[in-house]
């Protein structure tokens, strides 16, 4: 049996992918919810692939449901449709669009196909993960979840020695070792600097 293994870039940014590995035998669905699994996004949105071309052209498309819009030519569904029958050539690609709204769009890319099977293995499965992907519903530090950590152990919500608090008027040195007197020289204060 054929493994496959697909290279997936966040189409805006190159540096940002995942490597999933699949049975031939398996469908765009499995695909489909591996890609959602590598990227940590939910699986609530509409989503579909394009059957492309090395100019990342779109092509047949293979859809998770026939949803309410104008086909050209009626869609495959993810479920029929095995992924070895899809296969044109050894560097086949394939563009994942996911949520029509936010418009996530991943390049596939097939990078590997092999004869072994892993025993170790349930396929499909995610092989490697570069960069850091993009947040479905907002930002991502770089911290991740330990920021949460961080902020609970020190409390950096409360105003600190130190850390003054928004709309508090700041004291210079000056301030503090003032007498009281009020400066009466005269001048435009050019001269002094």
């Amino acid at each position: 049996m054929a493994i496959l293994k697909f290279r997936v870039y966040f189409e805006e940014d190159e540096a940002v992918y995942r490597d999933v590995l699949l049975k031939h035998t398996q469908t765009f669905e499995d695909l489909h919810y591996i890609i959602l699994k590598a990227y940590e996004f939910d699986s609530k949105h509409q989503a579909t692939f394009y059957r492309s071309n090395d100019n990342w052209l779109r092509g047949r498309e293979i859809s998770f449901a026939r949803y309410d819009k104008e086909y050209k030519v009626a869609p495959l569904l993810m479920t029929e449709t095995t992924i070895g029958s899809e296969i044109r050539d050894t560097n086949q690609k394939f563009i994942y669009q996911y949520d029509f709204v936010k418009n996530w769009t991943f390049m596939l890319e097939l990078i590997n196909v092999s004869k072994e099977e892993n025993p170790r293995l349930t396929y499909p499965s995610v092989s490697r993960v570069e960069g850091i992907g993009p947040q479905q519903y907002g930002t991502r530090s770089l911290l991740g979840d330990k920021f949460a950590d961080i902020e609970e152990k020190y409390d950096l919500t409360k105003g600190v020695e130190g850390f003054g608090v928004e709309g508090e008027a700041a004291t210079t040195d000056e301030d503090e070792f003032s007498d009281g007197a009020e400066d009466t020289s005269v001048g435009d204060g050019a001269d002094e600097y």
